[in-house]
């Protein structure tokens, strides 16, 4: 199966952090899977940023560097995401993470997050 990672998933995953669950590693480094990040969370963490509530050296630029370096694939906001959100349960109320609901539906990829929100939608979470 193909996966959506959720933006702190990437941070995690470059960091080799020990919030990333093995489930979610595992998944990320299997063979013969597809691993998207959504432009959403570049530009979720590009407001973080911007409001100060969080911090990454080198930005977006080295969010990026990150996704290149990792063979992860970026996904673009297509139109029938944005048209999936009209009808989609307002559980969660953050548009960042209603879009990736809305990618991960539209494209039938499972979500690699700790979201407990996210889980609460009928799509794949992987954690």
């Amino acid at each position: 199966m193909n996966c959506l990672l959720d933006t702190h998933t990437v941070l995690w995953f470059a960091e080799n952090s020990p919030k990333l669950s093995v489930a979610a590693k595992g998944a990320i480094l299997r063979r013969n899977t597809l691993n998207f990040v959504s432009i959403v969370s570049a530009w979720e963490l590009a407001v973080k940023i911007s409001l100060g509530k969080m911090r990454i050296d080198g930005g977006t630029a080295e969010f990026f560097n990150i996704i290149e370096s990792n063979c992860f694939l970026i996904l673009p906001i297509k139109r029938k995401y944005i048209q999936k959100a009209e009808t989609l349960p307002f559980v969660h109320r953050d548009p960042f993470d209603r879009m990736l609901i809305c990618a991960a539906l539209c494209e039938g990829l499972a979500v690699i997050t700790a979201d407990a929100d996210i889980q609460k939608y009928p799509v794949r979470c992987i954690w």
